[in-house]
C-alpha cells in the first residue's frame, strides 16, 4: 500500500485551510491594531488555531520529506547532485528551510502577542509576524504543483 499520495494530499488541503486561517488571523490583526479594538477570545483562538495548523502541516511535510517523497530521496542520496537540478533544490532545501522559518516566525508572533501588555501591542505584533509569516509560506509553495493537487 502506497501512503505517499494520501499523505500528500493531506499537505496539500491543509495549505488551504493554513492559508486561509492566515488570512482570518491577519486581517483581524489589523484590524484589531488600526481600529484599536480589544484583544478578544477570537483573536487568541485565531492565533491558536493558525500555529496549531502550522505545526501540523509540517510534520505532515517532514514525514513526506523523510521517508516518502520521490523528490527527496533521490536528492539525500546525492546532494552536491541535487543541487544543480532546480527542482531537487526547492524540495530538498528550499522548501523545508523556509517553511521552518515561517512557522518559527508565527510561533515567535503568537509568543509575543500572548505575552504583550497591551491590546494595541497583541494587535500589531500578531500583525506583523503572522504577515511575515504568510508571505514566507507563499514564497515557498511550489505553485506549478499547488493548483492541481
Amino acid at each position: 500500500m502506497n501512503i505517499y499520495p494520501w499523505f500528500l494530499q493531506s499537505h496539500n488541503l491543509l495549505r488551504w485551510l493554513l492559508l486561509v486561517t492566515a488570512l482570518i488571523s491577519i486581517i483581524m490583526a489589523y484590524r484589531g491594531w488600526f481600529l484599536k479594538k480589544r484583544w478578544s477570545k477570537t483573536d487568541n483562538i485565531l492565533g491558536v488555531t493558525l500555529s496549531s495548523l502550522a505545526d501540523l502541516q509540517l510534520l505532515i511535510g517532514l514525514g513526506l520529506y523523510f521517508f516518502l517523497s520521490p523528490f527527496t530521496k533521490p536528492a539525500m542520496k546525492n546532494m552536491a547532485e541535487a543541487m544543480k537540478n532546480a527542482e531537487l533544490r526547492f524540495y530538498a532545501v528550499e522548501h523545508l528551510l523556509i517553511m521552518v522559518i515561517a512557522i518559527v516566525v508565527i510561533h515567535i508572533g503568537r509568543t509575543k502577542s500572548k505575552k504583550a501588555e497591551t491590546d494595541l501591542a497583541r494587535h500589531r505584533l500578531s500583525a506583523i509576524f503572522y504577515s511575515i509569516g504568510l508571505i514566507l509560506i507563499l514564497s515557498a509553495i511550489p505553485w506549478n504543483r499547488a493548483l492541481f493537487l
